[in-house]
């Protein structure tokens, strides 16, 4: 039997007898709560979210069939032992006995205008059946025979929406823009676009030990970044049973709390690592007899192939050509499909060739007492490979790397290698993941720290440097002094550019005056800042006149030689926004010395000046919050009331994330803010942006959101007699 409280913010607190019923009861809330959220997840996860979202969304189902997500996460729950997978089973059984209602409570499925299309792989398709009891299936029923209902879960879907969220998170595809800037620029030149991603990674975590906090226990903040969704992507939440008792953040859609959890004696968060641990080798491939070979070190070798058939929302249906080889799916087909030999691009990563995500590790995890525990239970994590802190209330610290990385030729990690040619094969054996002694206060924020030997490109160090100083700063800590960490806006990447302008001459008598202003500026980001409005005006205007460079000129248009869904890796202007440091102070491009840039900058001066874009402009009333929204229906009053102005850029502590020369506005930024408090886990505190519901007109829809965007946090409740019982059958 479960029992679900609520605290006032309506965040979901469960009771169960055993940790099978909190599954259960995990995956029965989830539905409730975020019914179409985890709707669009599971079509995501599957490749079929086009047949209800419509043509926009046909390059991501195209690359979920392609890189054969579905067919991994069936894959990964046999391989899974016996307990944790009835335990995955569980809260798929919870989510499906929930989803009724929670479609009831959801008007997206009631607006969708009748059900959607049948989810068809094709009769040849090999791995799970993503059509299953689906849209139009009778298992579960939707709010109305208008109406979509929602897709029955499949024990495996969990695994698929993980993976399907973090797939990407590894940035291969910045292997796609080294390709291309080696091939066009020369080898020396890809260190001049050192960024991975779109170079907007942004979290950050931090532990301060116990000799530094006023109550003598450890404190471990921080805040993950990733992009901004309506509803959020995290999910708070608190899970207890005899067992264990743990209050966290989840992912809706997955069990357990895997990444940011406090279980009363211990707690943990992490930080993406970014480490190198997906490949990309390029295939040649044939057609011979029906069948499709690619050419491997042993010769030519059949591969398996099917084509699955897209279904798209108001226009004809998409056929996608499946294909993987010796090495892993191809993921960039390269051809046509009716050549009878051509070169693509194949996926080689970590879940599909060990067929394992790391899921044991999510019940260990809820499971954990001490640091000993969660460092044991880290060592089955998979995938993604991130840094974590954790401290417990015996003064155990940790401070170490979890996740798999293959052990390879050191070129796989930079760029495309031949698959043809021996020595690109993983030998079977996996980087022992690195550890540190905790001593004082220690910084977690994407920099090349300790996870350095595990990949090739980092954050730049100033968020962690920043970080670092600011709790130097004060010989004693407390949980609520956390926020003014969370929300500082100097933004130190700023130096180049405005040495650049110091050393201008012959401008006009405006630009100068813009100059000077910009020269005696705080270099803080802050909402009301007049200077941070004009410096990312200038900013803006220098990236597009470099983007526009000839000494860039080969670079523009790669992205349209890539699938859409990796275009954003390649895009010239976000590439040059995020190396504007480094192109600002090379030597290294024909074209582009310290004179060309000289007046690049005072054009780019006189441009801003003329136009007066800036003039009397503050930075809130340009750097607005862009949530992705995936709802393609008319939505609730609600769900999209216009933005406040917020304060922050990527290269601050409070990272929102935009993308110079392309726009102001973020979609980028911390999805949730933490403190774990090891002293009393009623002294945490966390916030999300939005709120604990998923359902427009919840009145917990939007209820965090205005805390969230004035950077302030709400208590982590634990006393069950301060919380309000809901009443169900389960």
């Amino acid at each position: 039997m479960s029992r679900v409280y609520r605290d006032a913010f309506g965040i979901p607190h469960l009771r169960a007898d055993d940790p099978y019923e909190l599954a259960f009861a995990q995956g029965r809330v989830t539905a409730l709560d975020r019914a179409w959220q985890i709707e669009v997840e599971r079509r995501r996860a599957t490749g079929t979210s086009a047949a209800v979202l419509g043509p926009d969304a046909v390059p991501w189902d195209r690359f979920a069939r392609q890189a054969r997500l579905a067919d991994t996460a069936e894959r990964c729950l046999h391989a899974l032992d016996g307990d944790t997978a009835a335990w995955v089973r569980a809260y798929v059984d919870g989510v499906n006995a929930g989803l009724p209602e929670g479609a009831r409570r959801a008007p997206e499925f009631a607006t969708a205008g009748g059900k959607a299309p049948r989810e068809t792989t094709g009769p040849e398709a090999a791995g799970p059946d993503v059509s299953g009891p689906d849209a139009t299936g009778p298992d579960v029923p939707g709010p109305d025979a208008a109406g979509l209902a929602p897709g029955r879960w499949e024990p495996w879907t969990p695994m698929a929406v993980w993976l399907s969220h973090h797939i990407l998170f590894a940035h291969f595809p910045a292997k796609l823009w080294r390709e291309a800037v080696a091939g066009r620029l020369g080898p020396d030149a890809i260190a001049l676009f050192a960024a991975d991603g779109l170079g907007t990674s942004g979290s950050n975590g931090w532990l301060v030990p116990g000799d530094r906090t006023v109550t003598g226990a450890a404190l471990i903040a921080g805040d993950p970044h990733r992009f901004i969704e309506d509803p959020g992507f995290y999910q708070q939440i608190r899970l207890a049973c005899p067992e264990f008792d743990v209050a966290g953040l989840a992912v809706p859609g997955v069990p357990g709390i895997a990444h940011f959890g406090h279980a009363g004696s211990v707690a943990w968060a992490i930080t993406n690592a970014m480490a190198d641990y997906q490949d990309l080798y390029r295939e040649r491939l044939r057609r011979v007899a029906g069948r499709v070979e690619a050419l491997g070190p042993d010769g030519w070798r059949p591969c398996a192939a099917h084509v699955e058939v897209v279904e798209v929302a108001g226009e004809s249906p998409v056929e996608v050509e499946v294909v993987e080889t010796g090495r892993g799916p191809v993921v960039v087909p390269g051809g046509s499909g009716r050549e009878s030999a051509w070169e693509a691009v194949s996926l080689r990563y970590p879940p599909r060739v060990r067929r394992d995500l790391g899921f044991a590790a999510l019940p260990a995890l809820l499971r954990a007492k001490t640091v000993a525990d969660v460092d044991r239970a880290l060592d089955r994590w998979a995938e993604p490979v991130n840094v974590v802190l954790a401290a417990d209330v015996e003064g155990g610290l940790l401070h170490r790397v979890a996740g798999v990385v293959p052990v390879r030729h050191p070129d796989n990690a930079l760029r495309i290698v031949p698959a043809w040619e021996p020595g690109y094969e993983w030998s079977g054996r996996y980087a022992p993941m690195p550890r540190r002694a905790v001593s004082g206060i220690t910084v977690m924020a994407n920099e090349r720290g300790l996870a350095a030997p595990l990949g090739v490109e980092f954050a730049a160090p100033y968020r962690a440097a920043r970080i670092s100083g600011l709790l130097g700063g004060s010989p004693r800590w407390s949980a609520g002094e956390m926020a003014a960490v969370h929300t500082d806006t100097l933004v130190p990447g700023a130096g180049p550019l405005l040495d650049l302008l110091a050393g201008l001459d012959g401008l006009g008598v405006e630009a100068a005056r813009l100059r000077d202003r910009l020269l005696g500026w705080d270099r803080r980001m802050d909402a009301g800042s007049t200077g941070a409005a004009e410096y990312a005006a200038v900013r803006a205007e220098v990236v597009r006149r470099l983007a526009a460079h000839s000494a860039l000129a080969a670079l523009a248009g790669v992205d349209a030689e890539v699938p859409e869904v990796f275009r954003p890796w390649l895009a010239l202007t976000p590439r040059v926004a995020y190396a504007l440091e480094n192109l600002l102070t090379t030597d290294r491009l024909p074209g582009l010395d310290r004179a060309a840039l000289a007046d690049l900058a005072r054009a780019a001066l006189e441009d801003v000046t003329a136009r007066g874009e800036a003039t009397g402009v503050r930075w809130g009333d340009l750097h607005r919050l862009d949530p992705w929204r995936a709802v393609p229906f008319p939505a609730a009053p609600d769900a999209a009331p216009a933005e406040a102005g917020l304060p922050g850029d990527h290269d601050c502590v409070l990272s929102t994330s935009s993308v110079p020369g392309v726009t102001h506005h973020f979609a980028r930024g911390p999805a949730a803010r933490y403190v774990w408090d090891l002293s009393r886990r009623d002294g945490s505190l966390w916030i999300v942006s939005f709120g604990a519901s998923g359902v427009p007109g919840d009145p917990h829809r939007r209820d965090q959101h205005p805390l969230w965007l004035r950077g302030e946090l709400v208590p982590v409740v634990t006393d069950w007699d301060l919380l309000t019982e809901e009443r169900h059958d389960h």
